[in-house]
């Protein structure tokens, strides 16, 4: 071989291995250079925890320093949650009724949680044999007491509203089964006042919050009570813009011709709906949010008092109209002060207008019908990740 040739050779091979040298010092750098980038972000504040249990000097907020857990809003069971946005509440049609209480404004909702369903009996049941039963009322931690007696006339279903409501009506067979029979446990309760409505949601927030602290000591969750008039309204449109009904606009019935909601379709005529009278919870389709039965079946307690002009009167956030003559310096109710509470929806006794998501009507809050239901609201802490509605 020609000592050119073998010159040749060795230059190609000298050239091969530097670029093979060169390659590796290359990766090492990127490496070096990757690891010193991390290792800066905690100097640059990036990905870095502050605190760390010991404040060593600085304000680092008092859950880093005891690291106590996270916080996560979960949807409360039976719940579906209703995101945060802007409708115009009100009348979404004519007001043949000439009642001029429903005028449009626009209004903001914050995100909460609602009950899929109005509370059914069975649920109310459970309730009741808390303080009924054998245990007659297990103490839960900071929630006042209540006897046996003060239970029974505060906040027992009034079975007998199925006879006092309505004049030469043969009541007695709902009278005897309706409230407890297996065989409406998935029916709405009724015969509940707007006070006991409000006191079972301070019972079920007691008793979740209890069983939070004992398994795991974790933080408690935000009430339960009764949605304010907006939220209900809000909610019961389903994200549709002034839509008449909770399924939109403008009819009853749907293209099968099937009615879409359980009321008094015309005069003397209850039964077109399937049901003479209540139906169970979640017959007829939800609405976009997934609620069922916001129009029709029960009426449904709201936690605002009533006034025909509260409308215009109230706030453009979050509003709730309280009649200030209602309630003393602490902020409870005075028993001697009979208050009109709002209540929407309409019931299986009452004609398609009151149907609508722009009807108000109200009762008075100590009030016991055997058409008046109710369900509970949560409001959701902190900023919707989204993931709830997905």
């Amino acid at each position: 071989m020609a000592i050119g040739q073998e010159d040749n050779r060795f230059s190609f091979n000298m050239i091969g291995m530097n670029k093979l040298v060169f390659r590796k010092v290359l990766y090492g750098m990127l490496i070096l250079a990757g690891g010193l980038i991390v290792g800066s972000c905690g100097l640059l504040g990036i990905g870095k925890k502050k605190g760390g249990g010991d404040a060593q000097g600085e304000v680092v907020g008092q859950s880093t320093i005891e690291r106590r857990e996270g916080w996560a809003m979960v949807v409360p069971y039976g719940m579906v949650p209703i995101p945060a946005g802007t409708f115009y509440m009100g009348q979404a049609d004519e007001d043949p009724a000439s009642t001029q209480i429903n005028f449009n404004k626009q209004i903001t909702i914050g995100p909460l949680f609602m009950d899929e369903t109005e509370i059914t009996n069975d649920e109310y049941l459970q309730f009741s044999t808390f303080f009924l039963g054998a245990e007659g009322g297990a103490q839960l931690t900071n929630f006042p007491a209540v006897s046996q007696q003060e239970f029974m006339a505060k906040y027992y279903p009034d079975t007998t509203a199925w006879m006092r409501d309505f004049t030469h009506h043969m009541g007695d067979p709902l009278v005897d089964y309706y409230w407890q029979h297996p065989g409406y446990k998935d029916y709405p309760v009724v015969g509940v006042s707007w006070e006991a409505a409000n006191f079972f949601g301070k019972w079920r927030s007691a008793f979740l919050n209890e069983w939070r602290q004992v398994n795991g000591g974790q933080p408690p969750m935000p009430s339960f009570r009764l949605p304010s008039e907006a939220e209900w309204e809000y909610a019961a449109r389903g994200g549709r813009p002034m839509a008449k009904y909770p399924w939109g606009n403008p009819y009853i019935r749907n293209s099968k011709g099937c009615m879409l909601a359980n009321f008094k379709p015309g005069r003397g005529n209850y039964y077109d709906d399937g049901f003479a009278y209540t139906s169970p919870v979640g017959i007829y389709f939800p609405n976009d949010y997934g609620l069922v039965d916001m129009a029709g079946n029960v009426s449904e307690w709201c936690l605002d008092d009533f006034y025909a002009a509260s409308v215009p009167t109230v706030w453009d956030l979050n509003p709730q109209f309280i009649d200030k003559a209602a309630y003393d310096k602490q902020g409870k109710s005075k028993e001697n002060y009979n208050a009109r509470k709002v209540i929407r929806g309409g019931s299986w006794k009452d004609i398609a207008y009151y149907l609508e998501t722009g009807t108000r009507t109200y009762e008075y809050k100590d009030s016991t019908r055997a058409y008046i239901g109710f369900r509970c609201a949560m409001t959701n802490l902190g900023r919707s990740s989204g993931a709830e509605f997905q």
